[in-house]
């Protein structure tokens, strides 16, 4: 037995709570984990809260991320003493996830933790960093460069949001943060927004084509946030669209595409292939600024991770929460 967050759903509800998890729980793989640090996304929020259909069996162990050290292997890729993160795959969904003292996975889903990186670093990037790593790198492949013009980021002071922007200003990009704390405007300037603007500004129905703006854009609110985004982006500029923190619609016309030539780029940090994630994490290791990122974070316990679950879900977290899950 060991300590993690199960959560149960059966005739007295859905409960998410901190308890001993026989290993019997833990879902099939041929690598077992043990699990240093995890981390608290948006996802996770919803999984523990139970705000959204997020977890698809139980008894289920959330965490989308983990950080640790191979304990058994099978498979031929990892053994013993192998530093490890895993990102997605349904992990903390479908399969059990890291906010558990062990993991048990796929080795085809594990990556080897980059070296300039330490367990809580990587869970302090965790899938919200990789994810902004993979909108920037989307930027890049469709020729985005600094010279050509504003990126927009919004949802600023998400996970998300906060890594993007440190990573576009880092690359030299002039980035507007759009947020709806105006209190943390010098923080995101800090982190290197030379603007920060009201996320109302982008929040409310809009007109299918706007003033052009944006040589770019890294969306994680989706609706009509990621709609004016679009309608407000330069001729040639890229969306990259990478969340639903404000809904899942998408309240757009076709104009920005076929009047604008505008580039709408999904970005799934879920099931991405290996070389993509590894090329992802290879360029954080080489571009994303440790400092900046320690100033995001927020390092708590696992016997803190379900309120500030309910937290995260009540817009009352900023930047990154990494969760230290071995005592060890």
């Amino acid at each position: 037995m060991f300590p993690g967050i199960l959560i149960t759903k059966d005739d007295s509800g859905y409960q998410a709570k901190l308890t001993q998890v026989d290993p019997t729980v833990l879902s099939e793989g041929d690598v077992t984990v043990a699990v240093e640090y995890s981390t608290l996304n948006y996802k996770d929020g919803l999984a523990i809260t139970g705000k959204s259909p997020v977890v698809r069996r139980f008894p289920m162990v959330p965490g989308i991320d983990f950080a640790g050290t191979v304990s058994s292997s099978s498979h031929p890729a990892w053994k013993a003493g192998d530093s490890v993160i895993l990102n997605g795959w349904g992990v903390g969904e479908t399969h059990t996830g890291g906010l558990a003292e062990q993991a048990r996975v796929k080795g085809d889903w594990l990556i080897a933790r980059p070296s300039a990186f330490s367990a809580r670093q990587a869970m302090a990037i965790g899938t919200a960093g990789y994810t902004a790593m993979l909108c920037v790198m989307a930027l890049e492949r469709h020729g985005v460069k600094p010279a050509d013009g504003e990126i927009l980021v919004t949802g600023a002071n998400g996970g998300v949001g906060s890594v993007a922007i440190i990573l576009l200003a880092t690359l030299g990009y002039r980035v507007v943060a759009s947020t709806g704390r105006p209190e943390a405007a010098e923080h995101l300037k800090a982190l290197g927004a030379s603007e920060v603007m009201d996320r109302a500004t982008l929040s409310a129905p809009g007109k299918p084509l706007g003033k052009e703006r944006w040589a770019g854009v890294v969306d994680t609110v989706g609706s009509h946030t990621l709609a004016n985004a679009c309608a407000t982006t330069r001729y040639g500029g890229v969306v990259t669209a990478c969340g639903l923190a404000g809904g899942m619609d998408l309240p757009a016309t076709v104009a920005p595409f076929i009047l604008r030539g505008v580039t709408l780029a999904g970005i799934d940090s879920v099931m991405a292939p290996l070389p993509l994630r590894n090329q992802a994490w290879a360029r954080l290791a080489q571009d994303l600024d440790t400092t900046q990122l320690e100033a995001v974070t927020e390092e708590i316990g696992l016997d803190q991770a379900i309120a500030r679950a309910s937290d995260l879900m009540a817009g009352q977290v900023a930047g990154r929460l990494v969760v230290k899950v071995s005592h060890g």
